[in-house]
């Protein structure tokens, strides 16, 4: 956790429970040190329901390193990559700082924001990827020798301040909910010891710090002033950010507190969360006070807050701009277009955050281990998993701004919901050897009695009705019903109801999926020549052509790219499969019409 202390909310909750249904570390890892937890949006329907959690960040760092530094056949060592060592356009290891070569046959690169890091305080500029540590510097050239494009992108955080210095009574409380709504699915089978090829895993049982300390810890909502806006737009001309210092384009989505006052004028406040960093430390991290200007500007900003007139700062904010490589350039398994073997995940593609980081990571870790065993990539479409959706975007509309995850950019949010993550892809995870035995058995037993009440409630009457139809009014609840089955536990229960309540609308949403999966699984030849398109339009050719797309669903959703341009492209392609004789591309004329 190398900035923001949580873990979660809108959109990046769904990843987290993706992640962790496929077998990640991210959802066991954010419970185990976990200080408050909320489920977000409760008041919304259940498809935009987000978990969050408020984490210790060293009990986070250090639980995660513990995870790597005891994992089977794994060997860790730490050193800064210098360069990547590449063969005609295929990659067969890295070069440290040290002049120490490793050869592999994959390679993952996930750089944060390290990549030529430039930290930006007012007019003071550093090198570094992150306050107090170095920045890579000549990983860039090396990526760009490999044939990879790369743009600069901008981020920032705020300041931390002693929490002892500051008037929590005229702030408000946000406590977290209880009981606290975890991550993780396994929950205790997580902490069992596991076999793996008759390895028994050393990882010794870890215990939560929520036992430790006996109750979450509260966290707390303040607002900025009119003196606040009024410092700010009297400093503009020494932020970096408007002073023309900074090239890297910010996220839209977390805007800096100078950009919220320029952008958002007509708001007389804004509000801003006082979230601890731990149980250890006094540090609060101010969420929603990012910024850029000098240190002496920011205490002036940080006093004029209410509840922190006199507040001290232990750590400045700051903006910091790095190399990122266009997503554009990617496969579906994340493995670059230009060079063989080669993954990137995180922030060198564009995204913004911890979740899109993991999903990113773990989706190259599958297919580079997949690719050293000669197997199919592992891909997640749009219809399956927030996963899919955030690499599909990443390759298929690229990013000129830091990306975020959003439930409002999955058109099948209905059936990914945060709940369900685990009846979708847990049984990937299986298959793929991530979940062990203990988990694989609690989920089907799950899933089974799940699908044994949704049958129950369907061909069970109460006074001549169906318990599936009176479930399904919404005001009703599962202990309402007449003849409710008390053996059920509360998971089981929650995905009874929402099947129940949300039948019709789930229903209507998987025959959408399934008309859209024709175009979804039609293959475009990597070697197709767009060029011989005559009737394509030029703007359209020339995206194809540089973005490659695999799919004909994946084209379709390329900025610039008109259904009648894809149109166009299924009768050429169906031309391409004839004259090459390809026996597996057939387009037939529903498809061609349905577009």
């Amino acid at each position: 956790m190398s900035c923001n202390p949580a873990i979660g909310g809108l959109g990046k909750g769904h990843l987290v429970r993706e992640i962790d249904a496929l077998g990640g570390e991210m959802g066991k890892t954010t419970d185990l040190a976990g200080i408050q937890f909320k489920m977000l949006n409760r008041g919304r329907g259940p498809a935009v329901w987000a978990p969050r959690a408020q984490c210790d960040k060293k009990a986070y760092q250090f639980r995660m390193k513990l995870v790597c530094e005891t994992e089977p056949n794994l060997d860790i060592q730490q050193a800064q990559t210098s360069k990547l060592l590449v063969k005609d356009k295929t990659v067969f290891g890295v070069e440290t700082t040290n002049d120490v070569q490793y050869f592999s046959k994959t390679v993952v690169i996930t750089t944060g924001t390290f990549l030529r890091g430039l930290l930006h305080i007012g007019s003071n500029q550093q090198s570094g990827g992150r306050a107090g540590d170095a920045a890579a510097t000549n990983l860039s050239s090396s990526l760009k020798e490999a044939g990879l494009e790369l743009g600069r992108l901008k981020t920032g955080t705020p300041p931390r301040l002693l929490k002892k210095s500051l008037d929590f009574s005229k702030t408000e409380v946000q406590p977290g909910d209880n009981p606290p709504p975890f991550f993780s699915y396994w929950n205790a089978p997580m902490f069992h010891m596991e076999q793996n090829q008759n390895k028994a895993s050393v990882t010794p049982p870890p215990i939560s710090i929520l036992s430790r300390i006996g109750k979450q810890i509260d966290c707390y909502s303040t607002y900025t002033t009119e003196k606040t806006a009024d410092i700010i737009r009297s400093n503009l001309h020494k932020s970096p950010m408007y002073s023309g210092a900074i090239e890297g384009i910010g996220p839209r989505y977390c805007p800096s507190i100078e950009d919220k006052i320029v952008r958002f004028a007509d708001k007389e406040r804004h509000q801003i969360f006082l979230e601890p960093e731990g149980i250890e430390t006094e540090e609060i991290y101010v969420n929603g006070l990012s910024t850029s200007l000098p240190f002496d500007v920011q205490y002036e900003i940080v006093r004029s807050i209410i509840g922190c007139e006199n507040a001290e700062i232990l750590r400045p904010a700051y903006a910091v701009e790095y190399d990122f490589s266009f997503p554009s350039q990617l496969n579906s398994s994340l493995e670059t277009k230009i060079c063989c073997n080669l993954f990137l995940a995180g922030q060198i593609n564009g995204t913004s955050g911890y979740e899109e980081a993991a999903a990113q990571g773990l989706i190259a870790g599958i297919n580079a281990a997949r690719r050293v065993q000669s197997k199919k990539p592992f891909v997640l479409d749009r219809s399956q998993a927030y996963i899919g959706v955030l690499i599909d975007d990443l390759i298929t509309k690229g990013t000129t701004e830091p990306y975020r995850m959003f439930t409002s950019r999955a058109e099948h949010r209905l059936i990914l919901r945060q709940d369900n993550a685990d009846l979708r892809l847990t049984e990937h995870g299986i298959k793929l050897g991530l979940i062990n035995s203990t988990c694989a058995e609690m989920f089907r037993k799950k899933s089974s009695a799940i699908r044994s009440e949704i049958i129950r409630l369907n061909n069970t009457f109460h006074q001549g009705e169906k318990l599936s139809k009176i479930l399904s009014r919404p005001e009703s609840t599962y202990s309402d019903l007449p003849l409710p089955d008390s053996s059920l536990d509360k998971e089981t229960i929650l995905q009874v109801e929402i099947e129940t309540k949300y039948a019709g609308y789930v229903t209507r949403q998987e025959a959408e999926v399934k008309k859209q999966k024709n175009l979804e699984d039609k293959n475009i030849p990597r070697n197709f020549d767009y060029s011989s398109l005559p009737s394509l339009r030029t703007e359209a050719r020339l995206k194809l052509t540089k973005i490659q797309p695999g799919t004909i669903g994946q084209a379709g959703r390329i900025s610039g790219v008109s259904p009648a341009d894809i149109s166009v492209l299924l009768v050429g392609l169906k031309r391409w499969g004839q004259n090459n004789q390809n026996p597996t591309l057939k387009i037939d004329s529903d498809t061609t019409n349905s577009v």
